[in-house]
């Protein structure tokens, strides 16, 4: 009979214990007799108590980090691995029965491979799916570089590596408060040796929509950063400057959503102020598509008209459901 495969689970936390407590759980319900976990918590928040029970309560190592953001915090963890393989988990997130087996199986097939990522379903805080799983298919030519540089971002806690990929490619940079985990797999995708499986493997928690404005607008920076730190050295995967613009773009969509979408939600609850702010960080996000939307008939621009005295108020959808 095989030995247990040994995977070091990478999980970053800050003062979040009861979601932890759900992450760690759905960690521990995959191991069996072929499959064991070293669950690493790198801890950088401040109430260490409430972490180190739950960390203790799921048999896992309590590893107090000092610098802030979600990088140093899996550094710290990644550095006291001693698996064969790493995998990660946020911890608001939690992972479904299906991972880890099929990345191992593809490992096993493929000595080449360094890391396999999975699809992962988004769901609402409670952790009822919203959406189908993404992604729901993959380059042909298995360039999963120039997939991640098209728009797409994979969620961490879907993707598998050797724990080789640790000296080959190193560690997240600590500098980045955002996208880290990005920056990291898309230097790991420009080693031409990432696999994917078409198989759920995290419930990824989204916040209600138009919430986090803040985290956004931290977010954006970096994003760009990230992008122009892998798209400039492989210019030549674009056929003219107007497609590597438009990958550019594509990966500011979803902050530019977030945005329009925020208007017109705070239009219908009569949030006029909060109209001006999203219509704003919209334009300058993405101002062709903004103008665009502004200027034709919208819902962004029922919204921002109404923000300025210009217009009826425009009505929720419910609202509108019961007329």
């Amino acid at each position: 009979m095989r030995q247990a495969r040994i995977v070091s689970v990478i999980v970053p936390t800050c003062d979040r214990p009861r979601f932890l407590d759900q992450a760690l759980a759905s960690i521990r319900a995959l191991e069996g007799p072929d499959l064991t976990f070293e669950i690493l918590v790198g801890d950088n928040g401040s109430n260490h108590d409430a972490t180190g029970t739950v960390t203790q309560l799921h048999g896992a190592q309590h590893l107090i980090v000092t610098t802030a953001g979600a990088g140093a915090a899996r550094n710290a963890a990644m550095r006291a691995a001693t698996g064969e393989f790493l995998a990660f988990l946020d911890d608001d997130d939690v992972w479904t029965e299906q991972h880890i087996r099929l990345h191992l199986q593809l490992f096993d097939r493929h000595p080449e491979v360094e890391a396999v990522f999975g699809q992962v379903v988004m769901t609402d805080p409670d952790l009822r799916p919203i959406a189908r799983p993404i992604p729901d298919d993959v380059r042909p030519d298995g360039d999963h570089l120039k997939m991640m540089l098209d728009g797409y971002f994979p969620q961490i806690g879907a993707t598998m590596t050797r724990i080789g990929v640790r000296d080959a490619y190193g560690y997240f940079d600590e500098t980045l408060l955002a996208d880290q985990d990005w920056d990291w797999q898309l230097r790991i995708a420009g080693g031409r040796h990432m696999e994917h499986v078409a198989v759920p493997c995290v419930l990824f928690r989204q916040r209600p929509s138009g919430s986090y404005d803040a985290l956004v607008l931290r977010r954006i920076p970096y994003t760009r950063k990230v992008f122009l730190r892998h798209a400039i050295p492989v210019w030549r995967k674009w056929r003219s400057p107007k497609e590597w613009l438009h990958s550019y773009f594509a990966t500011l969509l979803g902050f530019y959503t977030y945005f329009a979408d925020a208007a017109v939600e705070r239009a219908a609850k009569g949030d006029a102020k909060g109209v001006r702010f999203a219509v704003r960080h919209a334009l300058l996000v993405f101002p062709f598509r903004a103008v665009k939307q502004l200027v034709t008939p919208t819902p962004l621009r029922a919204a921002f008209l109404w923000s300025i005295g210009l217009g009826a108020r425009p009505l929720a959808a419910e609202d509108t459901a019961l007329e």
